[in-house]
């Protein structure tokens, strides 16, 4: 299946994804969030769409998408996961995964804009496989650990790399500004996708690829990150876990390249659909 939630910000309906239309199952399931997946929804909305086959309303084209997931409780990222992103920045190949933490309200929808934050100089992009969680997670084994997988998305980790590694502390400044965190169009569920190892990810800014890789070259899996992670903290149904960039971000290229008011970015993950954002420079509320 391909979850989506669609309408205006704050006010999102429960979807579904099927053979390129959507479709609104609001009267079926009233949220995807924690209480959802938690309580075998991913089964019982399964079988609510085969019993109402050919009988649910299609929502019309360019309704907004929001952020599949309602409300996760966190978003775990994890750093340097690409072999040849931390060639690019220079950085030593983690022995152990590197976990921060992106704030849920950075969350906005696939298609929604980007705000560069106020006097920031360094908004770059980062093209992510997300794993989404299904069931309570703690101390996992890896052998056990896709059990805990509800399914997949597609993330654009936007970062600032003067927040980020410029300021001091954690790199949680960077990650957590309004807007950082474009999620969707889809969640596909597990079964959907053969090998989450397997699947090509890019990303263009103006027309142009930057990003263009395979979830191959990934430094520790998906398996591996649940159980890791789990080991630290509990994982909740619904919890994001985003596993890494790619080489091709603005911060790795010579000169740097950041992101300014007026462009466009788009992303796409085989499976996970594509998403586009245009930039926009922040603007205070009136």
């Amino acid at each position: 299946m391909k979850l989506i939630r669609y309408g205006l910000v704050g006010e999102e309906k429960t979807g579904i994804h099927i053979e390129g239309k959507n479709y609104d199952v609001s009267h079926i399931v009233k949220e995807y969030d924690e209480s959802f997946f938690a309580n075998n929804g991913l089964k019982s909305l399964a079988a609510s769409i085969e019993d109402f086959k050919g009988r649910l309303e299609e929502i019309p084209e360019g309704v907004r998408l929001g952020c599949p997931v309602a409300r996760p409780s966190k978003i775990i990222c994890i750093g340097l996961n690409y072999a040849k992103h931390a060639k690019e920045t220079n950085a030593a190949i983690p022995q152990e995964p590197i976990l921060f933490f992106k704030s849920t309200t950075a969350v906005v929808g696939p298609n929604d804009n980007i705000i560069i934050p106020r006097d920031s100089v360094k908004t770059d992009w980062e093209v992510e496989l997300s794993v989404v969680i299904e069931k309570k997670a703690s101390y996992v084994e890896e052998k056990d650990a896709m059990n805990y997988v509800a399914g997949y998305c597609l993330h654009n980790d936007v970062s600032e790399r003067e927040f980020q590694l410029e300021r001091g502390g954690t790199w949680d400044k960077g990650k957590g500004c309004d807007s950082f965190a474009p999620i969707g169009p889809w969640l596909v569920t597990k079964d959907e996708i053969a090998d989450p190892h397997q699947l090509r990810l890019w990303l263009s800014l103006n027309g142009k690829i930057v990003q263009d890789s395979n979830t191959d070259d990934l430094i520790f899996n998906v398996p591996y990150l649940v159980a890791y992670i789990s080991k630290f903290m509990t994982l909740l149904p619904g919890d994001i876990i985003s596993t890494g960039t790619p080489a091709g971000v603005g911060l790795g290229m010579n000169p740097p390249l950041y992101l300014k008011p007026g462009d466009m970015l788009e992303l796409g993950i085989d499976g996970l659909g594509i998403s586009k954002q245009n930039v926009v420079a922040y603007q205070p509320k009136m």
